[in-house]
């Protein structure tokens, strides 16, 4: 699980939810998978994002590579978001040599998989044109 602290002002928003974006692309490319779905919904995923990083309801996200023919969880990639006010708010880290040990120790996936991003949200989230229930199929 990687952790991320965040400071409101939007230019520190913008920056870490690209990051959060980058971090699932190198997931998904590692685990085997193509991220060009993830490439041509990188808009409305940084939209999202930035929007309930902003208004601070996003609580965290999960990258979900399935079997698409039995719907059935393979791996499950949890980023939780940690909002706080001190000198390193507005800034992302993880720890990408664990990641990739992580991602290696996990194996690439079959083939036939397919991924989705979701978010948990707190109540009275603001809505975000392009996201249904908060879950992105890609």
């Amino acid at each position: 699980m990687s952790a991320v602290a965040v400071f409101s002002y939007t230019q520190s928003v913008v920056y870490v939810a690209d990051n959060i974006l980058k971090s699932l692309k190198d997931i998904i490319r590692l685990s085997g998978l193509d991220p060009t779905k993830l490439v041509n919904d990188w808009a409305v995923l940084l939209r999202g994002l930035s929007a309930w990083i902003e208004s601070r309801h996003l609580e965290s996200l999960m990258l979900e590579i399935f079997d698409p023919k039995t719907d059935g969880l393979l791996f499950r990639w949890d980023i939780e978001v940690v909002y706080t006010w001190d000198v390193s708010a507005g800034t992302f880290w993880t720890d990408t040599d664990q990641l990739k040990w992580a991602i290696k120790k996990a194996g690439l996936v079959p083939a036939q998989a397919d991924y989705r991003v979701s978010v948990h949200n707190k109540p009275g989230r603001p809505d975000v044109s392009g996201w249904s229930s908060c879950t992105l199929r890609s």
